[in-house]
């Protein structure tokens, strides 16, 4: 039986990628970088997952002659960015620029209606999350979820599953009860990888990834009901 549904944040409770690249592109430009990301740029950069790692992976290619005594000055650096893009990018959630997508919020309280288990399961900060949900729920946003499991939390990144396992210890059940929701191919890989059967939800960013293995893909959770979820659903 179907008890928990277990979300991932960014491009799958709210599109967020936008925000977050027009943030990273503030950062560069206050912190005098010759960076621009666009569209494309971002579209592949969004293969790492978590958004330091993002930083390093791209530093590293327009600079791979770094090494050992300027690595500290590049982590600095990468720390700096991060922590600008962080407040720009809380700055544009609660100017109302990122939105849930929709039927999120609708499917997460029906569930909470059915006593089912609701919970986050990403490798994004706790400062994200808490801009967007609050600002999207409400100041007691925590209250709809059973568990979160974040970047604090688990720090091993997707595509990798720490985030779903360390979740499903938490919640006390097994991968057969749950089913998880991704957007993008790294998600995906994590959640199987975990034993979890997940549906897609794609964003711009992501419809060209290989989601063969998933158990469904949507092209949003509108009018997706928990009665849906459960005949979807094998244990």
């Amino acid at each position: 039986m179907l008890k928990a549904l277990l979300f991932d944040v960014d491009g799958t409770l709210a599109d967020t990628e936008n925000a977050h690249l027009a943030a990273f592109n503030q950062a560069f430009s206050d912190l005098s970088l010759d960076w621009h990301w666009s569209h494309e740029d971002y579209t592949e950069l969004l293969e790492i997952s978590g958004g330091k790692e993002r930083i390093k992976h791209y530093w590293l290619m327009r600079n791979p002659e770094v090494k050992g005594l300027d690595a500290q000055a590049v982590s600095d650096t990468i720390a700096r960015i991060h922590e600008l893009k962080t407040a720009y990018y809380e700055s544009a959630v609660n100017d109302g620029q990122v939105q849930l997508r929709p039927g999120v919020l609708a499917l997460i309280q029906e569930a909470v209606h059915h006593n089912m288990q609701v919970a986050i399961a990403t490798t994004t900060s706790p400062v994200n999350i808490s801009a967007l949900l609050r600002h999207a729920i409400g100041p007691d946003w925590r209250t709809h979820f059973s568990a979160v499991e974040d970047a604090s939390t688990a720090p091993i990144k997707k595509p990798h599953p720490q985030v779903y396992t360390q979740l499903l210890t938490r919640l006390r059940l097994k991968p057969g009860q749950c089913i998880a929701f991704e957007d993008s191919s790294n998600g995906l890989k994590s959640a199987n990888a975990a034993g979890l059967q997940t549906i897609i939800t794609p964003t711009d960013y992501t419809r060209h990834h290989d989601f063969s293995s998933a158990l469904k893909v949507l092209p949003a959770l509108s009018g997706v009901r928990v009665a849906d979820l459960q005949s979807w659903h094998t244990a």
